[in-house]
């Protein structure tokens, strides 16, 4: 990975934290256009993640769960640490949503990407949808 690379995808981590997640979706998406192989469906997945929870916050409740499903599975034989992220954190909480959102709750906080380094902290703010 180049150096360009790896500070967009920074870049993303910190949008997606922000709560900015279509901004999220479309910086990864340029390292995605020029990925291949497993980097390729590792970007696919964390931008299904991003556009997500974008539509959470749009109402969207099916088309929340469909893309978080479809991440689950694409993130599934990924280590619990990649590209400096706790990749297995993330994925914890991906599937936690569904879980949630299977029974027809409201999850309590929207996720957010941990580096490798941060100590464990509790997921983002009170999640904002429409009313779905």
């Amino acid at each position: 990975m180049t150096h360009g690379a790896n500070t967009g995808f920074l870049r993303g981590v910190e949008e997606f934290n922000r709560g900015e997640f279509f901004q999220a979706h479309e910086t990864w998406e340029t390292l995605w256009l020029g990925a291949d192989g497993a980097e390729k469906l590792f970007l696919q997945a964390v931008i299904q993640i991003a556009a997500a929870f974008h539509h959470w916050r749009r109402g969207n409740r099916q088309g929340t769960l469909s893309l978080l499903r479809r991440a689950t599975v694409a993130l599934g034989d990924f280590p619990r640490s990649y590209r400096g992220i706790q990749l297995g954190r993330l994925r914890r909480e991906t599937v936690h949503w569904v879980e949630i959102l299977d029974r027809r709750g409201i999850p309590r906080a929207l996720p957010r990407i941990q580096s490798v380094s941060q100590p464990r902290q509790r997921s983002g703010a009170t999640p904002r949808h429409a009313s779905v």
